[in-house]
């Protein structure tokens, strides 16, 4: 059995191992796409095929639409494109796991094109093109992670890779946000049609950051000539290229090699992912959690397809904001990054696994119950309190996501503000609240800079995850000694006042004595981070 249009006509044997397959017609949908496109998503990684792919592909096992994706590649060495959408065409094998250890295995096959979004790749970059000054084309979708929208880098200066674009213009530039600039250049001049542009990438207001990219890209080009005056302004206007915002959730882990095996066994052939060029892990099979949020602000000029029909909430801004405060400051990315923080220094490898441990759920549930729900946002749609029940008792625990701390702490200086710092700024600006009477937030805070020392509550060396601050950070505890407090001098003040980092300046906030000190016990000894945890723990 092959994962392909062709394999699947041996319909009985996919049917003997319970895999769902195709009730469409797929050549039919394929040329459907190229003469009439809708949609076209850029990013194609195991979020994007094994739920937004999945969405969509609902909808044509339902007769609700006629057209595919069409996917772009933007991965480095477009490996995906090589290695997974051309053997496969474009098809992904999804399989979902359930608690019990069961899985539900389903082929998703609504991508209709798939692409490598280079000019390198002439004929790819000209069918990319086309699409766009297609008038049927409604939406353009992201999943490119929220460094995928920087222009600038830390220094504040243009990133090196965009000065290279802003100097060659829409014809030979090769980054996602120039490359969808100048596919809106290419639309304007032949049609003008109107377009959504839709962020579904984990960042708060995503759409907000999405424009101010695109339009960026288009007011360089224009100071350089490549574009008009008039193309800078139709793209501002938001009754022609429109920026929804939304809120997306959905557990879709590195694909683990027990997952591959068990879908070999089966008799899927070629099922072992594969290490990529920058040692990423890439697999035809996306393994995923059941449950999944997707929030989207309906707001469509030229129209969409059903996405309600396949369970996305489609609604209004506030509402989204709403969602996406709900879940990145209160009810899920705070907890994910504590356990992030305190698995990588208690030596977990999963995140299921901690669950286990009754001080790490005690610590979440105490951060997301306790300190969390008193200023929680509640969009009305989903409910703050069920939906945090649902992620400590079913999501986290499920020991069947293969998961890890250590990829959940990628990235954890550019986490802080939003996870922890929102909730500390509510506290400091509400009016019967105090921020200095949280504990366990600024537990987590200084968990984070325990974690900085690159060393295990065993003592031994450990690997940080990769930040693009880690370096500067880990600079400024030099002088603090593991096992010797004493060490700690005022290394730690510009940390704890840059609001940047923390999302408040900490000494405003009333917080930083109590950070430095938790630092300090955290930092005594082999065990300090298991001994330190418990004592303030026994206080609840």
């Amino acid at each position: 059995m092959k994962l392909n249009y062709v394999g699947l006509q041996d319909t009985a044997a996919w049917e003997a191992a319970n895999i769902e397959t195709l009730k469409f017609d797929w050549p039919a949908m394929v040329a459907q796409t190229e003469e009439t496109p809708t949609w076209v998503h850029f990013g194609s990684g195991n979020l994007f095929r094994g739920f937004i792919a999945r969405l969509h592909h609902d909808l044509l096992q339902k007769g609700l639409v006629k057209e595919g994706i069409v996917a772009c590649d933007t991965s480095t060495g477009y490996e995906i494109y090589e290695k997974l959408f051309v053997p496969n065409d474009c098809m992904t094998l999804l399989a979902a796991l359930k608690a019990d250890g069961s899985i539900e295995k389903s082929v998703v096959a609504s991508l209709g094109m798939g692409l490598r979004s280079n000019p390198m790749y002439t004929e790819e970059f000209a069918k990319l093109k086309a699409v766009f000054e297609n008038p049927s084309l409604q939406m353009v979708s992201y999943t490119i992670t929220e460094k995928g929208y920087a222009l600038l880098g830390l220094d504040g200066e243009v990133l090196p890779k965009l000065a290279e674009d802003f100097k060659a213009g829409p014809d030979q530039c090769t980054q996602v946000m120039s490359v969808s600039t100048a596919m809106l250049w290419a639309r304007f001049q032949a049609c003008a049609a109107p377009i959504a542009m839709v962020s579904m990438d984990n960042c708060s207001h995503n759409g907000e950051k999405l424009r101010a990219s695109l339009v960026g890209v288009a007011k360089a080009w224009q100071e350089a000539g490549f574009v008009s005056p008039e193309f800078v302004t139709w793209i501002e206007d938001e009754k022609n290229v429109a920026f929804p915002w939304s809120m997306i959730d959905k557990i879709t882990p590195r694909s683990a090699n027990e997952v591959a095996d068990l879908l070999e066994k089966d008799g899927v052939e070629e099922m072992q992912p594969l290490l990529t060029c920058k040692k990423s892990v890439i697999a035809p099979f996306v393994n995923a959690e059941i449950p999944e949020y997707l929030v989207i602000e309906d707001s469509f000029p030229n129209g969409r397809p059903p996405l309600e029909e396949a369970g996305v909430y489609m609604t209004n801004r506030e509402t989204v904001n709403d969602s996406e405060r709900m879940k990145v400051t209160t009810c899920l990315n705070p907890l994910h990054t504590t356990l992030a923080v305190y698995g990588c220094l208690l030596g977990y490898s999963r995140i299921a696994q901690e669950l286990k441990d009754a001080d790490l759920k005690k610590l979440i549930e105490t951060i997301g119950y306790q300190e969390g729900m008193p200023v929680v946002v509640d969009p009305k749609i989903i409910a703050p309190k069920a939906f945090i029940k649902e992620v400590i008792e079913q999501r986290f625990p499920n020991p069947f996501i293969p998961d890890e701390p250590q990829r959940i702490a990628t990235d954890t200086s550019q986490k802080v503000p939003v996870r922890f710092g929102e909730t500390i700024k509510s506290y400091h600006n509400h009016p019967e609240l105090e921020a200095s009477s949280l504990t366990f937030i600024p537990l987590v805070l200084a968990g984070f800079l325990r974690y900085l020392m690159a060393i295990d509550d065993e003592g031994q060396p450990m690997t940080c995850s990769q930040d693009p601050m880690l370096d500067v950070l880990q600079a400024q505890l030099s002088g603090i000694a593991f096992g010797k407090p004493e060490t700690v001098g005022d290394q730690l003040l510009p940390l704890l006042t840059n609001a940047n980092l923390f999302g408040i300046d900490l000494v405003e906030a009333g917080l930083s004595d109590k950070v430095q000190g938790m630092f300090k016990e955290l930092i005594a000894g082999p065990h300090a981070v298991r001994s330190t945890l418990q004592r303030y723990l026994a206080q609840v």
